[in-house]
């Protein structure tokens, strides 16, 4: 049997996890024999198990009674007959940038398109209960990557990750969704309509068996996928504690790009964003500031006319705010004090607006009309 069916049917085993693959891996790899490791995991008794690969005898003793060839081809019949297929890290097509994280998974299952995965990507998250202003920058960024040629990863949350996926698949269907559950489990089950198109096109993965029922501990290391597929992570909205910087901390440690959207200082779900932009992540306001970053790297179709492409009227709050903006830098306070409406909702419209190419931001929280 080939190794890479050996080390699915390894992973499919209840109660070996990342850390015994490892300690076989360890013990069989300083002579790059990994997969003839793996061979000789069937019909070995407890002993050799426990003495060839460092393993705790519990683990020997379950590798020994269960891991054989009828279990093997019963799993694999089991994801046929549901539809599921999977890569293990043997395989040449399993993720490239993926390989390169301290802890890959061994196995990923997936639903849909596999190709996506050779595409460039860009992870988007943040916070599930976004404002009105995460909502709009989210969906107009997630257009413009998706429109320029990025496939969106994100992990089908409520909120940002949500906006994200439908927005790419709206634009190109170019999306990735990273379960925290079995690969047949959906979570929020809110999101089945949206785990369905996006199966249909786009791909979703996991890297945990089939039936696996989410719960907290998992998605730290879904996180850790989301961060591992991607060039880089864009926070748009997160708390001080929120899950979203677990991965901007994992893309960190991983040596890849981390971005992160300003938001005001008055709002709590802002807060994780601004921290980040403290510690050095690149701060964005328009699409230009992510794709500046790959230019040199990958050859991305888009031009200045792609920024304007799809411009949209203003809405009636953005004609009323540009019309106390002119060639002369005017500043935020100025701008507050004319229009009277709240501080984050001027914020938000007035980011709106940047996104838009109406406006340019100046140091010291000024603002002036682009010039035609």
């Amino acid at each position: 049997m080939q190794p890479r069916f050996i080390l699915f049917g390894l992973h499919e085993l209840n109660g070996i996890g990342w850390k015994t693959i490892q300690l076989i891996f360890q013990s069989t790899n300083a002579d790059g024999c990994f997969e003839m490791g793996l061979k000789k995991l069937l019909n070995a008794d407890v002993n050799t198990l426990s003495k060839t690969f460092n393993l705790p005898r519990n683990k020997a003793k379950l590798i020994s009674e269960n891991l054989n060839l009828n279990f093997i081809q019963c799993r694999l019949e089991l994801y046929k007959n549901t539809n599921i297929s999977f890569l293990t890290i043997l395989d040449e097509n399993y993720p490239a940038l993926l390989k390169e994280i301290p802890n890959p998974p061994w196995v990923i299952y997936y639903k849909g398109n596999p190709e996506l995965l050779d595409n460039t990507k860009l992870a988007i998250v943040g916070t599930r209960a976004p404002t009105t202003y995460g909502r709009i920058v989210t969906k107009k960024l997630a257009d413009q990557l998706s429109n320029i040629g990025f496939c969106i990863v994100s992990g089908l949350a409520k909120g940002i990750d949500s906006i994200s996926h439908k927005a790419a698949i709206e634009q190109s269907g170019s999306t990735i969704a990273v379960l925290g559950s079995g690969i047949d489990v959906v979570y929020p089950s809110e999101n089945k309509t949206l785990y369905n198109e996006i199966t249909m096109k786009g791909l979703v993965v996991s890297e945990f068996p089939i039936g696996t029922q989410p719960h907290p501990g998992l998605f730290p290391q879904r996180n850790r996928i989301i961060a591992g597929l991607s060039l880089g992570t864009l926070v748009i909205e997160a708390a001080e504690k929120s899950g979203s910087l677990i991965t901007a901390d994992q893309a960190l440690d991983m040596s890849r790009d981390v971005f992160a959207i300003p938001g005001p200082i008055t709002s709590p779900k802002s807060q994780g964003t601004l921290s980040l932009i403290k510690q050095g992540a690149k701060m964005v306001t328009a699409l230009k500031d992510i794709v500046e970053e790959y230019e040199h790297m990958f050859k991305i179709s888009y031009n200045e006319e792609t920024f304007t492409a799809s411009k949209k009227p203003l809405s009636k709050d953005e004609q009323k705010i540009v019309q106390f903006i002119s060639l002369e830098p005017v500043t935020f306070d100025q701008i507050l004090h004319k229009s009277h409406f709240t501080f984050g909702h001027l914020h938000s419209v007035l980011l709106s607006l940047l996104m838009k190419n109406e406006i340019i931001q100046l140091p010291g929280s000024k603002f002036v009309l682009k010039s035609s």
